[in-house]
């Protein structure tokens, strides 16, 4: 893209129509309107749904422009390329609708954030791609929701205040999710199914899927085994029974990935794991068990055929999703407890106050595109990203002014 001739649009959702799609674009209307500082468009397959979601929006939308394209048109990728310098895609599960949008963003030189929760995707297109990424510019960033960029965002900002209270930062971080209210989209569940139906095909996806660097450069390991719960456990410093954390695969290798292209500012030897906190005693302990049990059968039933169309009838669908209220009802509350190698402690918190699969994802996203293309100058920086490691105090100050997002220093000792 020619750095003399601007394109007409700082921000371009593709896959407005979507649930998701839907719900960012109306935070986007509300907060920049149309015709303000920020140019915008929305873009989909259909013309009229197109047309129905902008009379949806307000009466001041009428001039929101409506591009249409197919996820798999790769000359109609390109050609909304050429007209955003940031495109926003909603449309998953990105494993099998996602390859043409980021080849067109890489060929176009135009940056691109994304929902997706799919580290086998990720490490896909990080080996097709980064290389000529860099050499155009384009600057993708994937995780630009619930995952994860609460977990993303929760260790850098831990990181930075344990340098701010130790001069160092901490070598281990755990996050226990405290407490959450609401639903995973259904674009969610879906990709977490087919992730299931991937491996359960490919013994080497399987592999690749147990390594906690699978999406981080080449070479960046480390010694140090990595911590990962996989059954219920007890955590002393917050006095819990744990429990694994469905997005807990996706968030650890995210983490490692935003570690290393910040030159291993958490240390070579940095470790990472996250969990559910489900209380103490007796029941917590149930809990725990049960939510293991839980997230066991929904792995295994999505692999096989036969369970996996069972499941799929009773999750929800990519489309489906809560009510405006009780997206603004849900919550979530994160833990983040960090330990520094001579012993110290810090304990932080990361909350939102929305659906964290809906309001708050989009929410995120649409902060997360708008910080790429207002707050990171575009130099020669272009490659495959994490929110962290290319958006940090930036995007930081926006999530808590205009997400709903904030992030607070709970102890330290």
């Amino acid at each position: 893209m020619s750095a003399s001739k601007q394109p007409p649009y700082d921000l371009l959702v593709f896959g407005a129509t979507s649930f998701v799609g839907q719900i960012l674009t109306q935070y986007l209307y509300d907060t920049h309107g149309v015709g303000g500082d920020v140019s915008w468009a929305i873009a989909g397959r259909s013309q009229s749904k197109l047309e129905t979601l902008r009379n949806q929006l307000g009466s001041g939308a009428a001039d929101l422009p409506l591009l249409v394209a197919d996820a798999t048109d790769e000359p109609a990728l390109q050609a909304l390329c050429m007209r955003t310098r940031v495109i926003i895609s909603t449309v998953g599960p990105y494993a099998i609708y996602g390859e043409p949008l980021i080849k067109a963003c890489v060929e176009t030189g135009t940056d691109y954030c994304d929902l997706t929760g799919e580290v086998q995707w990720i490490g896909k297109m990080v080996s097709r791609y980064e290389a000529a990424a860099k050499e155009s510019g384009a600057r993708i960033v994937h995780c630009c929701g619930f995952d994860s960029i609460p977990s993303d965002m929760g260790v850098w900002f831990l990181q930075q205040q344990a340098e701010s209270a130790f001069g160092r930062v901490c070598q281990d971080v755990r996050m226990r999710l405290k407490a959450a209210k609401g639903t995973l989209s259904g674009g969610t569940v879906a990709s977490m199914i087919n992730i299931a139906k991937e491996m359960a095909a490919d013994p080497e996806l399987r592999r690749s899927m147990a390594n906690p660097f699978s999406i981080s450069p080449a070479g960046h390991r480390s010694k140090t085994r990595q911590p990962s719960l996989k059954g219920p456990g007890f955590d002393k410093t917050l006095n819990s029974w744990l429990a694994p954390f469905v997005m807990g695969a996706i968030n650890t290798r995210v983490i490692h990935r935003s570690n290393a292209l910040q030159d291993t500012r958490y240390g070579q030897e940095f470790t990472y794991d996250e969990a559910v906190m489900t209380g103490r005693g007796v029941k917590g302990r149930l809990a725990a068990y049960g939510i293991t049990a839980a997230l066991a059968g929904f792995f295994m039933g999505s692999a096989v055929k036969p369970t996996r169309w069972a499941i799929e009838k009773f999750v929800p669908q990519p489309g489906e999703g809560p009510s405006p209220e009780a997206q603004k009802t849900g919550f979530f509350d994160m833990r983040f407890v960090g330990k520094t190698d001579d012993g110290r402690t810090i304990i932080t918190q990361v909350k939102g106050d929305r659906d964290p699969g809906y309001g708050a994802t989009s929410r995120m996203i649409g902060e997360a595109a708008t910080c790429l293309a207002f707050d990171v100058p575009k130099n020669q920086d272009g490659g495959f990203w994490t929110p962290a490691s290319l958006l940090g105090q930036p995007l930081l100050e926006r999530l808590t002014r205009r997400a709903g997002l904030s992030f607070d220093v709970l102890e330290t000792r």
